[in-house]
């Protein structure tokens, strides 16, 4: 199957439901959970929060102007530079929900140490400062099924040119 189509501009709505709630949701759609992703959804963050409007859109690494590759900290600093921010730590599920027409990866390899090949990173708000601790969460599908997948990484863990990120625009002036 063809690879994901780009996301240009997305508005979605994050917020709202308590983590049951949320949970129950996701599951009621058939998304996957990894282990990673289900440590996520144990933060507070998660819990009911007002229901806030935020518009995304996707880069790839190099359409940040980092041709070669980045570090996550290069990559969100290319962001800031476009004028892009970061989501809201609570996005991933609603966008997992939101983006139905995500196209299945054309591998299925799990976990491999590197972004996995048709995965939707998005870029928000880290919930602890511990390499150990998921950094997030990212949107595969993979045979079919829709995914929300946490991840690990460092600061020096290398992205390649293709990886392709989620971030939110600023509100319009």
């Amino acid at each position: 199957m063809a690879e994901t189509a780009h996301v240009e501009r997305l508005e979605i709505a994050v917020g709202g439901l308590s983590r049951a709630e949320l949970m129950s949701r996701l599951s009621s759609r058939g998304v996957l959970l990894n282990a990673h992703a289900k440590t996520l959804l144990e933060d507070a963050v998660f819990d009911k929060r007002a229901i806030r409007a935020i518009v995304v859109t996707e880069r790839t690494v190099a359409g940040l102007g980092l041709p070669d590759g980045a570090t996550l900290p290069q990559i969100l600093e290319g962001a800031q530079q476009q004028g892009l921010l970061l989501c809201p730590a609570d996005t991933g599920p609603y966008l997992r929900m939101a983006l139905s027409e995500q196209a299945t990866s054309l591998d299925s390899v799990m976990s491999s140490g590197k972004a996995p090949t048709g995965a939707l990173t998005v870029a928000a708000e880290t919930l602890s400062a511990d390499d150990d601790y998921p950094k997030g969460f990212y949107l595969r599908v993979v045979d079919g099924q829709a995914w929300l997948r946490g991840y690990r990484c460092d600061d020096e863990h290398p992205w390649s040119a293709d990886d392709r990120f989620i971030f939110r625009l600023a509100p319009a002036a």
